[in-house]
């Protein structure tokens, strides 16, 4: 998406700056580990093929995307005056400093048309959707931040982002589709594969609850249905920065 193409998202825990060229070598070789590519069900791409992605998805009006990397704080200059400053591109999102990625899915919420009980409005077109899902993932690739608490903290300062933000959200993914009033956002869902105990917990530490049982692909679905009570708290030193190309 376009909408934080211009924007880090500073906590005491991480950095969240938007997927940009210059991060697609790490990405690429993060994603030729096979334990990620079963992790995230993922196919294996070139690395032009990523590129080609890393394009795609910053035009893209349905995928909202973050690099993660380590705290400003790390940087010597503390908390405090990292939230003042403009972030660079190419700095404290070089290589060594990223961690892993975070996303934001939106699909129509098919049961819009479904509770009228007309089999054939059962996939609404884009003009009628009233309102949408997100999907919301993330992945720590880098395996020494693994198993720190980090993964929550991101989540919670991408939702914190999400819910500042819906209605700027939901406007970029109307106005693709061309749809006179933007639809609204019901609902944030994770998938998560059932053996994945530690991620299956960090959601439900942060009020996602389990809709439904086990699916075919071995995944159990978790929802959050109140993003706007959930986001009264807000992540330690969450501040939203200038990300700066030039």
């Amino acid at each position: 998406m376009r909408i934080n193409e211009s924007t880090a998202v500073s906590t005491a825990r991480a950095l969240l700056v938007p997927y940009d060229r210059h991060h697609v070598l790490t990405y690429h070789a993060w994603m030729e580990d096979p334990a990620i590519q079963e992790a995230t069900a993922s196919e294996r791409l070139t690395l032009d093929e990523e590129y080609e992605n890393q394009a795609s998805w910053r035009a893209s009006h349905d995928k909202l995307t973050f690099i993660i990397c380590q705290p400003l704080a790390e940087e010597g200059g503390g908390a405090d005056g990292g939230r003042s400053r403009i972030i660079r591109a190419g700095e404290p999102d070089a290589p060594e400093r990223m961690v892993g990625d975070v996303n934001l899915f939106l699909y129509p919420y098919e049961e819009d048309d479904a509770e009228g009980g007309d089999e054939e409005k059962q996939t609404p077109t884009a003009t009628h959707i009233q309102s949408c899902v997100g999907e919301v993932d993330i992945m720590i690739a880098d395996q020494q931040h693994r198993g720190r608490g980090l993964g929550r903290s991101v989540v919670q300062a991408f939702l914190q982002y999400i819910s500042r933000h819906a209605a700027g959200i939901m406007q970029e993914y109307a106005k693709d589709k061309d749809m006179p009033t933007p639809p609204k956002l019901k609902l944030l869902m994770a998938k998560i594969n059932q053996g994945n105990a530690k991620s299956i917990a960090l959601f439900k530490s942060l009020g996602f609850e389990q809709e439904g049982e086990v699916n075919y692909f071995g995944e159990v679905k978790l929802v959050l249905r109140d993003l706007g009570k959930f986001a009264e708290v807000v992540p330690e030193e969450y501040a939203e920065l200038v990300y700066s190309r030039d």
